[in-house]
């Protein structure tokens, strides 16, 4: 690769391109097996975006829906992960609902403390001020239902979710699925 073209991904990547604007997209559509998707990005060309994603889309057997077509089937969610293995889990519990979270799940190895998207700050601050460290918090598209996919549908879809998010601009794919672990480690 020409190192022109490093100099410029670099600039890109930190802001520092003179006379670029960077604008925050979302982007809706389907996957294999009738997933949906919520696909966010952040560029500097909406059309040669959306290409993109179309492109991607169709060829891994999806397609680009309007705008609102998916919408409808998420939540905006705020979350907050916690290190399971640094904290009791019943004092993780209630310092979370004291700071005004909605829900406190485990995921394997971390907490996840769910809130709405607008008190992710003040949640995550009032947990570190009861000496609870987040690893990491972030406002998601939450699905209100998930769609089951197996065996050949499901490594289509694995593939064709790997394939979104290696796209420069793609930042995060939210889709509504729910799969065997067997069936993601075969993808």
């Amino acid at each position: 690769m020409p190192k022109d073209n490093i100099e410029r991904a670099i600039k890109k990547g930190t802001g520092d391109l003179d006379g670029v604007q960077y604008t925050d997209v979302l982007y809706e559509g389907y996957g294999p097996g009738g997933v949906a998707l919520m696909i966010q990005a952040l560029t500097d060309n909406p059309t040669r975006t959306v290409a993109e994603i179309r492109h991607k889309l169709s060829r891994g057997g999806g397609n680009l829906g309007a705008a609102h077509s998916v919408a409808w089937m998420f939540e905006r969610k705020g979350q907050i992960y916690i290190d399971a293995a640094a904290y009791d889990e019943d004092a993780a519990l209630e310092a979370a609902l004291e700071a005004g979270a909605d829900d406190v799940q485990r995921e394997d190895d971390r907490f996840v403390v769910t809130t709405d998207s607008i008190s992710v700050a003040t949640v995550r601050a009032a947990l570190e001020g009861r000496g609870i460290v987040a690893t990491e918090s972030e406002v998601a598209w939450i699905p209100k239902t998930t769609v089951r996919v197996e065996g050949k549908t499901a490594e289509q879809l694995v593939k064709l979710l790997e394939e979104l998010e290696d796209l420069d601009d793609v930042q995060k794919v939210d889709a509504n699925f729910d799969m065997d672990v067997a069936d993601m480690a075969r993808a």
